[in-house]
């Protein structure tokens, strides 16, 4: 959504207004405003947001748990018959109803839509209104999720289907066909070029690459670690590899890219692919296709967080980090460690990389990561306390930046830095599941 600058920080307001945060979290459990229409295709993860928020300002009585948990269970994919369960599809949840696309009669490839941050977003969900997760098929899931691991041990997004070649892929993109076949190859496109859509301009579209191979990085790895977590069943995923994958994201300052090699929190500085000749209306499908992938993560700050709160979750961290030599850690624990206290800037919240803003958010995915090193007793709280109310709307909620319009995202992550700053009246959390502790242990 476009950022404006919308309201004046009243400097007097120094205290974290629970009651406004939940009527707000209120509102957006019974509407979602107009700006997030794009999101739409999103709908399981901001349901995340909305839910846990919730829980984290224990305030989780305001909704109605019964109708939470079928919504959420209506979004599992499900195999039309036993014969297609060596298809390679991922059974996990749809992000939203736009995404539950049937298969045809005639074995067209159309997309799934299952996705790894839309399945963890369902089942942290469901553990967030104590739905007992052993009532689940999750055997279907974490088998088909186990495809999703590639040969370096990283973890693909969702399951796409491959075109034979780039020359077929873009005669296609601008030839007269039907929409879900458009879909089915925009999807292709995506993985196969490892490109994310850009920009249009007067026919002119634009695909900038993520990475080669697709959506595969640190993001789904943490998604497939939360996901066995919290079904307390590991089958799903090859546990060495993944931490194998993990390790060689760690960058040389002691912060992590998405995949190896990359920059701590990452940026992507490849070609473009033009198509030319592409209509309002492809275009508007393209905007469809590209949500679909449910990426509400964020490519900065995340990765780092991710890659420690799946250790964590795999039991390669010990709990006593700091007291251990650095041998004995499978990651550089005093590189990292140096590497997320320089990132509290000197107006007291944190930054996803040097010389950048600090963010509401990266309060979260920095903080989470000290308090995980157990760490945390280096952050200067005072200061990222100030900081954070300058980002708390008086309409409820959090903004990235100060004065700005609060948004889902930001509010809930802001809701968990409090929570990691021990604010009165709120729920703990369970730094790397993202959910309270009650949510975590099933009270």
């Amino acid at each position: 959504m476009e950022e404006q600058v919308c309201w004046d920080f009243d400097p007097e307001s120094s205290v974290f207004d629970r009651d406004r945060h939940i009527f707000y979290l209120e509102m957006m459990y019974q509407m979602l405003p107009s700006a997030y229409q794009g999101q739409e295709i999103n709908r399981l993860t901001l349901a995340y947001f909305v839910v846990s928020g919730l829980d984290i300002l224990r305030a989780i009585d305001r909704i109605d748990k019964e109708v939470v948990i079928n919504w959420v269970l209506s979004l599992q994919a499900h195999p039309k018959n036993d014969s297609t369960l060596e298809n390679g599809r991922f059974y996990g949840f749809h992000g939203s109803r736009s995404s539950q696309f049937q298969s045809n009669d005639n074995g067209a490839a159309i997309p799934n839509g299952s996705h790894l941050a839309s399945t963890y977003c369902a089942l942290a969900i469901l553990k967030t209104v104590g739905y007992d997760l052993s009532l689940m098929d999750s055997e279907l899931l974490l088998k088909s999720m186990k495809n999703l691991q590639q040969t370096d041990g990283c973890m693909l997004a969702m399951y796409y289907c491959l075109c034979p070649d780039m020359k077929t892929l873009l005669a296609l993109l601008t030839c007269e066909t039907d929409y879900f076949q458009i879909c089915t190859v925009l999807l292709a496109a995506r993985v196969y070029t490892g490109t994310s859509f850009c920009s249009y301009d007067k026919g002119r579209i634009s695909f900038m690459p993520i990475h080669i191979g697709g959506e595969a990085d640190l993001r789904f790895v943490f998604c497939a670690a939360a996901i066995c977590s919290m079904l307390k069943n590991w089958s799903g995923m090859d546990l060495e590899k993944a931490k194998d994958y993990i390790i060689n994201c760690q960058s040389y300052d002691g912060g992590f890219g998405l995949s190896p090699g990359s920059e701590s929190h990452v940026d992507y500085e490849l070609k473009k692919y033009v198509i030319e000749g592409f209509s309002p209306v492809l275009y508007s499908i393209l905007i469809f296709v590209t949500l679909m992938d449910g990426n509400c993560f964020s490519v900065a700050g995340g990765a780092t967080y991710c890659a420690v709160a799946s250790l964590k979750l795999m039991g390669f961290l010990e709990e006593d980090l700091l007291s251990r030599s650095a041998s004995c850690h499978v990651i550089n624990v005093p590189l990292l460690l140096d590497w997320t206290l320089q990132k509290q800037a000197q107006d007291g919240g944190f930054q996803g990389r040097a010389n950048k803003p600090a963010d509401t958010c990266y309060a979260f995915w920095i903080g989470g990561v000290l308090r995980i090193l157990q760490a945390d007793k280096f952050i200067d709280e005072s200061a990222l306390r100030g900081f954070l109310l300058t980002c708390q709307s008086e309409y409820g909620g959090f903004s990235k930046f100060p004065r700005l319009l609060p948004d889902l995202y930001h509010s809930y992550y802001g809701f968990c830095a409090f929570s990691l700053l021990k604010e009165p009246g709120l729920n703990s959390l369970c730094i790397e599941l993202g959910i309270t502790v009650v949510a975590a242990i099933g009270l």
